[in-house]
């Protein structure tokens, strides 16, 4: 019963997250509102690693890599997230991000020289059919000009960035560097980083009094970043990393049926098989997981 409770925690909070985000998108510029939830998150961690008096010193190479990290899976990618959710509805970007699965694949082959198994091929095979046939109409029609065209890539962007979060951190992992302590830097660091970008190309900081945005930040930031990161943890801990990697299935599903109840996302014939196909590629490739286990997790 408690591998259940564990199961559900990180699925329904992580499942909810994308429907949260877009209370946190139109009176503030998404940039600075990621900056608020990561800074929020990273210095939840930090007390926490103080309290328990975990390692917090490390070298100015093994920072440099935090940084990486922080600012791939903290930052830059999440600001395209909350971008593409301004067009966009929370469950339709939820299931592009979960693409990332099949980017991680291949961009460990490519960065850290893991085999690709045929399988796998086949897998990302059908979750880009599965995207095409969701999206077809905006790829007919794909214009620069189009604003779901953009919120589209944006999307795809966001995932492949995070991808690249996912092998620093399988480096970070790798070279011995902690999980909770480099997640609680790296989430400070994107915080800084997006706050340094938004200052730089002159966004303005404004915080909106509304009562939802407040409390989808506090959501975002604790439970979130903290509370469905400790109970993934957890369940990696009793049941090994494979088969806890199956909470990723469940997230764009939870996410598109809060986009269906919240959203009005009207479902297609077409749709409903591309979501099918995409589910079922993801499920491949986390099936390659069982016999040789890649260090790299989606989260929200």
């Amino acid at each position: 019963m408690k591998n259940v409770i564990l199961y559900l925690i990180p699925a329904l909070i992580w499942g909810s997250t994308w429907f949260a985000i877009t209370f946190q998108v139109g009176e503030v510029d998404p940039i600075v509102s990621v900056s608020y939830r990561f800074l929020l998150a990273g210095l939840i961690l930090l007390g926490y690693a103080i309290i328990r008096r975990l390692n917090l010193r490390y070298s100015l190479s093994e920072h440099k890599f935090i940084f990486l990290q922080g600012v791939f899976l903290f930052g830059f990618n999440y600001w395209m997230v909350y971008l593409a959710e301004q067009t966009l509805t929370s469950g339709l970007v939820a299931l592009v991000f979960s693409t990332m699965l099949f980017m991680n694949i291949f961009n460990s082959r490519i960065f850290l020289k893991n085999v690709i198994p045929w399988k796998v091929y086949g897998g990302a095979v059908l979750g880009l059919t599965g995207i095409v046939m969701i999206f077809y109409r905006d790829l007919l029609s794909f214009s620069f000009s189009d604003a779901a065209s953009i919120a589209l890539l944006q999307a795809v962007g966001a995932a492949y960035i995070a991808s690249l979060g996912n092998i620093i951190s399988a480096r970070n992992q790798s070279a011995g560097l902690p999980v909770i302590q480099t997640n609680a830097i790296g989430m400070t660091y994107g915080a800084i980083a997006m706050a340094v970008v938004a200052l730089l190309a002159g966004y303005e900081f404004s915080y909106s009094v509304a009562f939802s945005y407040s409390l989808s930040l506090l959501y975002l930031g604790v439970f979130g970043s903290v509370f469905a990161f400790g109970a993934y943890l957890s369940l990696i801990g009793r049941i090994g990393a494979s088969r806890a990697g199956y909470v990723q299935l469940v997230v764009p599903i939870i996410a598109l049926i809060l986009s269906t109840i919240f959203e009005n996302y009207s479902w297609t014939i077409t749709a409903m098989v591309g979501v099918a196909f995409i589910i079922s590629g993801n499920f491949i490739v986390l099936e390659r997981g069982k016999t040789k286990q890649a260090p790299l997790s989606q989260r929200t």
